[in-house]
């Protein structure tokens, strides 16, 4: 396997990140040394080669190893890491909206349910709630011609699948 030098690496802001990636084993010490050099940067280019450094390193360290070497604050800073926590937010709050409209369409739902024909069974509740978005409201319409629990449980069984 090739190999090289990872001493090569410390001398030019470009390859640091690739550093922690060129010994053979996990090195505290080469980190130790590259988290050195990271801090000799400029603090423009300090905090974006500090964040890829430590991505790159996270394919080689444990994540404590490359925390405790490299200060947090230095990667929170960073404008990579910000974009990452962004991408992150955004994905959890559209699956957050996702949800909290499947609850309220169900939860709307079963309370245009029990009016309509009455208490309805644990057993039909739990089909209920597989129930996706559109077959929800698709429910929330057609309820409307149902007089009884029969309705119900017919029109379940002619979902597809």
């Amino acid at each position: 396997m090739w190999e090289q030098d990872p001493n090569l690496f410390l001398n030019d802001p470009a390859l640091l990140p690739l550093a922690p990636l060129a010994s053979p084993t996990a090195s505290d010490p080469l980190l130790q040394s590259v988290a050195q050099r990271v801090r000799e940067l400029e603090p423009t280019q300090r905090q974006e080669v500090s964040s890829y450094v430590q991505i790159l390193a996270g394919l080689k360290y444990k994540k404590g190893t490359i925390q405790q070497i490299f200060r947090e604050g230095m990667m929170r800073d960073s404008v990579i890491y910000q974009d990452i926590l962004q991408e992150g937010r955004q994905e959890g709050r559209q699956e957050g909206r996702q949800e909290g409209r499947q609850e309220g369409t169900r939860s709307l739902v079963l309370r245009l349910l029990t009016r309509q024909v009455g208490t309805v069974p644990e057993g039909l509740l739990l089909r209920l709630n597989d129930l996706s978005v559109a077959e929800l409201e698709a429910l929330g319409e057609a309820l409307l011609d149902f007089s009884q629990l029969a309705d119900l449980q017919l029109w379940l069984e002619q979902l597809p699948g």
